[in-house]
This record gives C-alpha cells, structure tokens and sequence, in this order.
C-alpha cells in the first residue's frame, strides 16, 4: 500500500492513506489536495474523474466500472459510503447472473456534495452542485442541484437557497430585544 500512496501523492498529489486499499490505474484522473482514509477500498476498471480537495473518509468502497465515475470538486464523502458504477445483468432466467455479464451508465456527483454515513450511490446516479445526501440514503437516479435528499430511495425533501446560507464573513445579527422568557403555563 506504501507504493500506492507514493503513486497518487506523486501523480494528483492526493493524500492515501496506507490503511486505505486503491487500485492503481492509468484511468484516474484526480484534482489536487484529495485525502483517502484508512479502511476505504476503491476498485478501479474504468475512468475514475475525481476533483480538487475531495474527501474519502474511513469505511467507503468505491467500485469506478467501465462506465465511468466523475467526482466534482469540494465532495465531502462521509464514513461506510458505497459507490457502485455498474451492474449485473438478469434478463436471462435459468442462468446465473455473474454469467450474464455486467452493463452500466456510469455515476456523476457535482460540486460541493456531501454524501452523509451509510449512503448508497448506485449506477446510473447523477447527482446535481450542492447537494447534501442525508445518512442512510440510496441514490438511484437524478438529484436536482441545491437539493437535500433523505430515504431509500432518496426523495427531495428541501431545496436549498442562496439567501437562506449563512456565509461566515456575515456579521451576526444584532439582537433588537431582550429575550422574551417562556410562558410555562403557571
């Protein structure tokens, strides 16, 4: 794994972890400033787009197929996350599906993701510019940018706005009033 490690820090200047079990590939092309943690295994048999300063953190697999995985920028993939790019083919009663062969459309996940724990990312997903994936999640297909999603499968459940951020270089607000105490019912 020491030289798995040296090959990505030296090829995208990416952090690997020495715990973390990536394939090497000639198909990868990954943005500066990533970081893969420890227990995180990524298959690599296709094109895997990965962008700058994307975060891997500890328990994921990543399987990149023929089909292709491209990572946006500024991703944040939290613990146990699965990513899947393919798969098997069952249109063939009385034949085992691993003989039936593997397909698949690929995945795409936009800038400034966060994907939550245990979320599932299957094939064919194509997942919109900040979005947050709540924990536990299975995304199947599209997902609107600025939206968070909740569920198995994953379902809108709020869009997120411009004006509803709180930046930190906004001022807090200046309190207009004292507190009010709560009314207990005495």
């Amino acid at each position: 794994m020491l030289l798995v490690s040296l090959y990505y820090l030296w090829k995208h200047r990416a952090t690997v972890s020495g715990k973390a079990e990536v394939d090497l590939a000639s198909t990868t092309s990954w943005g500066t400033g990533c970081v893969i943690s420890a227990f995180t295994k990524i298959k690599i048999t296709g094109p895997f787009v990965m962008g700058r300063r994307v975060q891997i953190a500890t328990g994921c697999f990543i399987a990149a197929g023929r089909a292709g995985l491209t990572i946006g920028d500024d991703v944040l993939i939290s613990p146990n996350c699965t990513i899947i790019t393919g798969k098997y083919r069952f249109d063939r009663l009385k034949i085992p599906l691993q003989e039936q062969g593997t397909e698949g459309k690929g995945v795409r996940i936009g800038d400034r993701v966060w994907l939550g724990s245990n979320s599932v990312v299957l094939d064919g997903a194509d997942i919109g510019d900040d979005v947050i994936i709540s924990a536990g999640s299975v995304v199947t297909g599209g997902v609107p940018q600025n939206s968070i999603v909740l569920g198995n499968p994953a379902k809108v459940i709020f869009t997120r706005r411009a004006d509803f951020t709180n930046s930190l270089d906004e001022k807090p607000l200046a309190r207009t009033s004292a507190p009010q105490p709560v009314n207990s019912g005495e």
